[in-house]
């Protein structure tokens, strides 16, 4: 009786499975269904990841965000489930993404106040909108504008950005971690800042408010030359 009990059991718990394997939605292969996992991580319509450390898509330039596909998926930037969902798309694939995500207007959340010593708030502005000249850093706004919502076709914004995923990224810039094509003029700038400098540049940054403004085209020459693969 056991024993029939438990073929049983066996037997419906196999035709269960079945019955599921059968209902499985099969993936298909759309712009749609790639983007699912980018909003698992990057949130609704790339509005950025709720712990702080994903960041915002929607509204980025294309180019840029491009690019930066381009860099998790040939290692120049470095974390492997991007890596790893990237591996196998055709660039045609990765524009497309970019180019879906640039056209997003969705709101940015409220700033997050970060206080700072008033002496380091001071330096933090100096830095983003005046510079460093004896330690030939350019100011923030030389590269991503004048109200540090980018510029195009391939500088990104730095405001609407959480503190953790600034001070990240200019600490995997520093160390090498990140990476763009040469010359890295990011990865030179980072490693002319100390890890203080990063700190009160990523605080000062993200508790700015966000204005009513998108990427322009650039105006002015980059101060420095920098690297970048071709679109």
């Amino acid at each position: 009786m056991r024993d029939t009990v438990l073929a049983c059991g066996l037997a419906l718990l196999g035709a269960c499975f079945s019955a599921g394997a059968a209902e499985v939605r099969q993936p298909q292969d759309t712009l749609a269904e790639r983007l699912m996992a980018c909003a698992f991580c990057h949130g609704d319509q790339g509005r950025a990841g709720p712990d702080g450390y994903y960041p915002r898509l929607a509204g980025k330039p294309a180019d840029y965000l491009y690019h930066q596909l381009l860099n998790f998926q040939q290692g120049r930037r470095q974390y492997q489930p991007m890596t790893h969902l990237l591996q196998h798309l055709e660039p045609v694939h990765l524009r497309r993404m970019a180019e879906h995500f640039a056209a997003q207007k969705v709101p940015y959340p409220a700033p997050v106040a970060a206080p700072l010593p008033a002496a380091q708030a001071r330096r933090a502005e100096q830095l983003v909108r005046q510079g460093d000249p004896q330690r030939q850093v350019p100011a923030c706004t030389a590269c991503h504008g004048s109200t540090l919502m980018g510029q195009l076709p391939a500088t990104p914004g730095l405001l609407g950005l959480p503190r953790d995923y600034l001070n990240a990224q200019l600490g995997a810039w520093r160390n090498g971690v990140r990476q763009a094509h040469s010359p890295d003029c990011m990865g030179d700038i980072a490693r002319r800042l100390d890890q203080d400098d990063i700190a009160s540049v990523s605080a000062w940054l993200a508790s700015q408010p966000v204005p009513n403004a998108e990427p322009r085209a650039a105006t002015m020459p980059p101060p420095m030359a920098c690297g970048r693969a071709a679109p």
